[in-house]
């Protein structure tokens, strides 16, 4: 079957993926259900479950291989815009949950709740820049790198060294980045008479401007089609291949919103980074605790447990929840021989994604999917920079040796 408007482009046909590894996804259930009964025994039933939840992540992002860094590129290099609505429906969808749940107020165990509300500002605008530079360097996001180590992939294990290294070091300068130069004002689209109803019809009007925008583009540029994984048909495709992209953007929204619910916070992945590498410079002996980020906003994370830690439980969760996934799919892979060109991209990508998300207050997750869902408009400025730093990813993928869609290629 052909793309209806591009005859010359032939659909890729439906492959069936490798036979399950059965012992790996034993290996991954083995070492969740250890962690689940630790986490219920000694750290209670909230992190259990949140545990619960990032595993699901991990199984809804590796099946519907939600990218972000190849939504981005596809979208500035060649047009392809289906990964980038997929967005769109995800932050609709979280949207409306998001809602009743922040103008209620209170978790489902009677803790406070509150989204993602930070300032606009210079921080944002040039965190979420880097930082998608880095993502295109990078080979992965922040939830990329997760599900894409537990999947097997270990090259993104350098990525995710400079994630921690980066990470570090924006913690360091946290306090330079939160000058009022740099830091303006909290602008929350519920702040209106009309409140959280307001901010969803206005979040929608934005939504389906960009929906628009991509059709339009799409229609002018003519882009390859977007090149799917092997797959399963019928019922077995939901343990074994890949889910429609609607699928996996209807996950991922009811999964931010359970977690929104069951911690008061939104989904997050990056802070878990600082803490790890923060913890380590702290045990070499370095004094982590006098920085700004440590003493001021927040004061006694830095000997917080990782296990009593939310976004660390939850992002170990999500590697686990991949592993499996991937596991059972037929595709775990452990990658060697990397070209030293790959390693290096690898290593500068991860520590500007991770400067960058945290002078940003977040990555894709936390600033652009949690802070837009939360209805706060430094969500859509750092979704508007990453553009941008993804046009200049791209120009510098090509000297790493890595490559970049273009419009005569039969698919993205």
């Amino acid at each position: 079957m052909s793309d209806i408007r591009n005859p010359e482009r032939p659909a890729r046909a439906l492959e069936i993926p490798p036979a399950p590894r059965t012992g790996t996804t034993a290996i991954a259930g083995g070492i969740s259900l250890v962690l689940l009964a630790v986490l219920f025994a000694g750290y209670g039933f909230a992190q259990g479950v949140l545990y619960v939840v990032a595993l699901g992540l991990g199984v809804a992002l590796y099946h519907a291989r939600f990218g972000f860094t190849s939504a981005f590129r596809q979208l500035m290099a060649v047009g392809q815009g289906q990964t980038l609505r997929a967005h769109m429906l995800m932050l609709a969808v979280a949207s409306l949950l998001f809602a009743p749940l922040m103008a209620l107020g209170t978790t489902a165990f009677g803790g406070p709740l509150s989204g993602y509300v930070f300032p606009v500002g210079l921080s944002v605008a040039f965190g979420g820049f880097i930082f998608c530079i880095g993502m295109q360097l990078g080979g992965a996001c922040a939830s990329g790198s997760l599900y894409t180590v537990g999947s097997g992939q270990t090259s993104i294990l350098i990525t995710l060294f400079g994630f921690i290294l980066g990470s570090v070091w924006g913690a360091h300068d946290f306090g330079f980045w939160l000058q009022p130069d740099f830091v303006w004002k909290k602008i929350s689209l519920a702040d209106t008479s009309w409140g959280y109803t307001g901010a969803v019809i206005l979040q929608f009007i934005i939504i389906g401007a960009i929906v628009a925008a991509t059709w339009l583009v799409e229609r002018r540029l003519n882009p390859p089609p977007r090149k799917g994984p092997p797959s399963e048909r019928g019922l077995k495709r939901v343990l074994r291949g890949a889910w429609p992209l609607w699928g996996g953007a209807l996950a991922l929204a009811v999964l931010n919103a359970a977690t929104l619910w069951l911690s008061g916070k939104p989904w997050g992945i990056t802070s878990a980074f600082a803490l790890w590498g923060s913890q380590a410079l702290s045990a070499l002996g370095v004094d982590v605790g006098s920085w700004y980020y440590w003493s001021g906003p927040h004061a006694g994370g830095l000997h917080t447990p990782i296990l009593a830690d939310r976004t660390s439980v939850m992002d170990i969760g999500i590697i686990f929840g991949a592993m499996a996934a991937s596991a059972w799919g037929g595709t775990f892979r452990i990658a060697t021989d990397l070209p030293w060109r790959i390693i290096l991209a690898r290593l500068i990508g991860g520590v500007l994604m991770g400067y960058g998300a945290r002078i940003a207050f977040g990555c894709n997750i936390g600033a652009y999917f949690g802070g837009i869902a939360s209805f706060s408009l430094h969500g859509w400025l750092w979704g508007a920079v990453g553009l941008l730093g993804t046009v200049v990813g791209i120009k510098l993928r090509p000297v790493f040796g890595m490559g970049v869609p273009k419009l005569s290629d039969s698919s993205c």
